[in-house]
């Protein structure tokens, strides 16, 4: 297929469902419980609720919406952490859209930029050098988040600065990982996963190489998935057809896209720049070991956290947020208590409301209101 039109036809998705009922007939476990497969990436999450494809499953399928969206596991401290860099009167501080609005335990960065704090939208790492090289006086920082998706554009950013000798630019750097994150699910208690969705941006990094542990010692399978409609449901039939068949390996539906070895260039990038943190903290899921990435030693000057005097406090959700539970896949967007009421759009408790691709936003804008008021 070349058109986008292509992966939303209704007649080869409807084929779809068909053979996932055939499938899931075969399997002896949907006779007990629910078959649990997560969806890592929040875009994948986004799409299933906007094109409904969770309802047009059978009843023995129940989609986990796992971490995957990068501004909401950002914890609550290292936003305070932000905010302190941005209220520094030389700074100006840059960040993607997305995180504007995420609350930390006072305010956000909107809340900062109203009451005069120098807080600017860019739309790549580049956009904040470039505003470095126009304000050789003040000093500009970017918010540096994403998983290894964003990662090269941020690393080569860093060496273009490095090669043109600006001084007056920084990162503050939360990139995080996937794998990890991964393997933290996976040892959770509260949780009985049966197989995955890979993130297909990321892999487009990576490649699908990094998930093989998931199939060689938790003996789950994992498919790399595309976003259309017919991506997610031929991913999730080949994630069935597998367990089925008694299989557990790492599979590419996405291959239009994603390549087995990932991104030379982009994962060299990377390597250069960034080493691996001892740990970092992650919203809902504490602590994960050797989960999130800084600047090496050899790039350090770029580095917000050893330029600027932050807080670099652990601060706890409040108790009545529930976020913790939705991104580990404990409860569903509409089970927790403040989903619509007290948390929406416009007045979010928690980062899951707040970033496009976070669980608690896709399905408010997609009829979970409804759902949880039990119209739907």
């Amino acid at each position: 297929m070349k058109y986008v039109d292509e992966f939303r036809d209704r007649e080869k998705a409807e084929a779809l469902i068909r053979e996932i009922n055939t499938v899931v007939a075969g399997i002896d476990l949907a006779r007990h419980r629910p078959i649990n497969i997560m969806e890592v990436c929040g875009g994948h999450t986004h799409s299933i609720f906007r094109y409904g494809l969770e309802g047009m499953l059978p009843k023995e399928i129940e989609l986990i919406h796992g971490p995957g969206c990068p501004v909401c596991v950002l914890p609550m401290g290292r936003v305070d952490d932000c905010v302190a860099i941005a209220e520094r009167p030389e700074v100006i501080f840059t960040t993607f859209g997305d995180a504007m609005r995420v609350p930390g335990s006072k305010k956000s960065l909107m809340q900062a930029k109203a009451a005069g704090a120098d807080v600017r939208m860019v739309y790549s790492p580049m956009d904040a050098l470039a505003l470095a090289r126009k304000n050789p006086g003040r000093e500009v920082v970017f918010f540096a988040l994403g998983f290894e998706t964003t990662m090269p554009s941020t690393a080569l950013t860093v060496l273009q600065a490095e090669a043109e000798g600006v001084r007056n630019f920084s990162l503050f750097c939360n990139h995080i990982t996937i794998v990890p994150t991964i393997k933290a699910i996976l040892d959770s208690p509260d949780l009985q996963l049966d197989g995955f969705l890979g993130p297909g941006h990321v892999s487009m990094v990576t490649g699908t190489a990094p998930y093989q542990f998931i199939a060689r010692h938790y003996r789950r399978p994992l498919v790399v998935a595309g976003f259309e409609p017919l991506d997610i449901l031929q991913s999730i039939w080949m994630v069935l057809k597998q367990i089925r068949d008694g299989r557990a390996e790492v599979e590419n539906q996405y291959a239009r896209i994603v390549s087995d070895a990932g991104n030379a260039a982009a994962l060299a990038a990377v390597g250069r720049v960034y080493e691996l943190r001892e740990f970092f903290e992650w919203r809902g899921l504490g602590s994960i070991d050797h989960s999130g990435v800084r600047l090496r030693a050899a790039y350090a000057h770029f580095d917000a956290e050893k330029r600027f005097a932050i807080p670099n406090v652990t601060i706890a959700d409040p108790s009545s947020c529930q976020c913790g539970e939705v991104l580990k896949g404990v409860i569903k967007p509409w089970q927790c208590k403040m989903f619509g009421g007290a948390c929406n759009p416009e007045t979010p408790l928690g980062a899951l409301m707040v970033s496009s691709e976070g669980a608690c936003a896709a399905h408010y804008q997609y009829g979970g209101v409804q759902r949880r008021m039990g119209v739907a």
